[in-house]
């Protein structure tokens, strides 16, 4: 793998494509109606952040926000937990994806592994919507009822989400990858009346009936009352033994003349609930609302992202993560959004770059990890594919590394905005965003997102540059969470944020904010890595394991040992038909020693056959240090919220050996 200085310059966007972009255009209009005056992206960010009620204000002008009753506040008061934006506010969600929007032009572009590409007008998705909405009145569906869906990433799940919406319903929903106990974990807690499912998926190449999981689900759901049924696996799917079934294909087509109705309900009234990855105890369910997602989803994918109705937007996702949501949001734009379903390495890794080229797609969202992947495997997609429509590549999920950045340069495209984000299920958006007006420095993320005030904290709750500290939010943000559902006294909201600096946002980050405004993430910072008093973040211990071809993945855990050391263990999971031999060993110890420090080399190096990951694919650095700490599985890990819970038994065997 080639070296690169992290900060390295990659890429500078031109005047003319600065002056092309969304974020160019607001910078005019707040000189034209405000009088205000910008040089660049960041004296704009320290105004909006220094300005907070001003800021959003315009926000909500900019966009022309439908209100059926306007507001005489933007903001109650800058406490944290409790402040509330726009609190005299009424509008609609739906009714905002749907306003100003062309009939014919595409709306949404979807397929998958079983299902072949399709493009949906607005007309269609309009009407589609409608007849799920007369569906939903139907069955009784009034505002603040709970609907839930056992869903893939298709199209439906998108017209079921709006029809949700529309009512001023709230929306939650799990991917039909989810466990049994993890999906009743996560539904029992909301008690729906309504449960829109199907019979089973395609993942991989292979067919997964979840009739009999959803048989069981509805079983331990004792609101639920009827059940939309989507025969997405078998087109003559028995649905019978579940809860008063309505078929989709039933209904979709009825009431296609009929006009939707929107309910308007307090901006800061729900709009979905979503759900921790819940590592520990019962996942959280974090309540968002309509119009603080709304006012934040249109800054953050206009401005960010900078689409507007010429973009096809695409996040490799499922309904399972908050990633799901904003690319919902992309609609707000008057974007097409693409949605797949299935396994992006299936047939292989190429899939996902013919989906590039097939889809005509302008900006590709992904993960850090799947671009590593493509980097590790020798791709070249830029000479294999068409790419010439595609603008920006996003990546989340965890931090990409340089190499990740120059590998796109080198083998996707020379001309390309590339944006690494950081955010969180907690506010369903990133802090840190990418803006086509800034260049682009390897490992680094452009800049912090507009009226969001993200510092770096030390441990007296001191403002740091250039040093790695807690990522805080020192004042309120519009899509932070109302409340935890069934958390009515507000302690387990005030545990999860607020509890080490009290009245700031504490996300569990650890960051660095550089000179020039860019920020670089080190990972979750109750995971550090600290050896002699020297902190490392365990993102800078993976990128080095990367450079090591043999190594497919990596898990580092800093363990107290007594009297103020620690050991240091890791764990890799070898490339296939690989072995770690001494060989590799030595060369992954040499890429620690000389890329990060000597001191940072692990205790011991250890060969795994998979390592735990929650649902939504994230590691489990904390669980697992709690485990060799002597912990029992049952008091650090939800196994629900694994997606594969037997590769908990060798760090439980691990553990024994330690402590026996």
């Amino acid at each position: 793998m080639t070296s690169i200085t992290e900060g390295t310059l990659l890429w500078e966007p031109s005047e003319k494509q600065r002056q092309q972009t969304n974020l160019y255009q607001f910078m005019n209009w707040l000189n034209r109606e405000h009088d205000l005056s910008f040089n660049d992206y960041h004296s704009l960010w320290k105004w909006s952040v220094n300005n907070i009620e001003l800021f959003w204000e315009t926000i909500w002008k900019y966009f022309n926000i439908q209100s059926k009753q306007s507001y005489q506040t933007i903001l109650s008061s800058h406490d944290m937990p409790g402040a509330k934006w726009f609190p005299e506010a009424s509008l609609n969600y739906t009714e905002h994806i749907f306003r100003n929007r062309e009939a014919g032009q595409t709306a949404i572009i979807h397929t998958s592994e079983n299902r072949p590409k399709s493009e949906v007008t607005w007309k269609q998705l309009y009407r589609d919507t409608a007849s799920i909405q007369q569906t939903l009145i139907r069955l009784g569906v009034q505002k603040g009822d709970r609907v839930v869906a056992y869903l893939p990433n298709i199209y439906e799940t998108v017209v079921a989400f709006l029809a949700t919406a529309s009512l001023g319903a709230i929306w939650s929903s799990a991917s039909p990858d989810f466990g049994t106990q993890s999906v009743i974990d996560r539904f029992k807690q909301i008690e729906p009346k309504v449960m829109i499912t199907i019979d089973g998926y395609p993942y991989g190449g292979k067919n997964y009936d979840r009739l009999p999981v959803v048989k069981k689900i509805q079983s331990e759901l004792t609101t639920l009352e009827s059940t939309i049924a989507i025969p997405y696996l078998d087109s003559n799917a028995n649905f019978n033994h579940l809860k008063n079934i309505t078929l989709w294909n039933d209904v979709i087509g009825m009431n296609q003349d009929t006009s939707l109705a929107y309910e308007y309900v307090s901006f800061n009234d729900p709009l979905w609930i979503l759900f921790s990855s819940g590592t520990t105890g019962a996942p959280k369910p974090i309540v968002q609302s309509q119009g603080g997602i709304l006012i934040e989803h249109l800054k953050a994918l206009t401005f960010h992202v900078d689409l507007d109705k010429n973009d096809r937007f695409f996040w490799y996702t499922t309904t399972g993560w908050m990633m799901w949501n904003f690319l919902i949001g992309g609609l707000l734009t008057g974007s097409a959004i693409i949605l797949y379903d299935g396994n992006p390495s299936y047939p292989d890794k190429r899939s996902l770059w013919k989906l590039v080229e097939d889809t005509k797609m302008t900006v590709f969202g992904t993960s850090a990890s799947y671009i590593t992947a493509c980097m590790k495997d020798g791709m070249n997609p830029g000479k294999e594919f068409d790419l010439s429509h595609l603008k920006c590549i996003s990546s989340t999920g965890s931090p990409l590394p340089p190499e990740g950045f120059k590998w796109c340069y080198d083998h996707v495209k020379e001309d390309l905005w590339i944006a690494s984000v950081s955010g969180g299920t907690d506010v369903c958006t990133a802090f840190i965003l990418g803006s086509p007006t800034l260049p682009v420095h390897a490992g680094e993320l452009q800049c912090r997102g507009l009226g969001a005030k993200v510092e770096s904290f030390n441990e007296e709750g001191e403002t740091r540059v250039e040093e790695i500290g807690e990522l805080v939010l020192t004042e309120p943000f519009p899509s932070m969470p109302i409340y935890f559902w069934n958390d009515k006294d507000g302690s387990r909201l005030n545990e999860s944020y607020f509890d080490l600096f009290p009245g700031i946002w504490r996300h569990g980050d650890y960051l660095k904010i550089t000179e020039r405004g860019t920020c670089v993430i080190y990972g979750r910072s109750d995971a550090t890595i600290n050896r002699g008093g020297i902190r490392i973040g365990t993102s800078e211990i993976y990128r080095a394991v990367d450079r090591v071809k043999e190594v497919a993945d990596s898990l580092i855990v800093d363990v107290p040992t007594g009297n103020g050391d620690s050991s240091t263990p890791l764990f890799v999971v070898m490339k296939q038909g690989g072995t770690l031999t001494d060989q590799v060993k030595q060369a992954i110890k040499h890429e620690i020693r000389t890329q990060c420090s000597p001191r940072h080399v692990p205790t011991s190096i250890h060969e795994v056959t998979e390592l735990p990951k929650t649902l939504n694919g994230k590691k489990l650095e904390v669980p697992i240090k709690k485990i060799l700490m002597g912990q029992t599985v049952d008091k650090v890990v939800n196994k629900g919220s694994l997606s594969n819970v037997r590769a908990l038994d060798y760090f439980v065997q691990f553990a024994e050996e330690i402590h026996s």
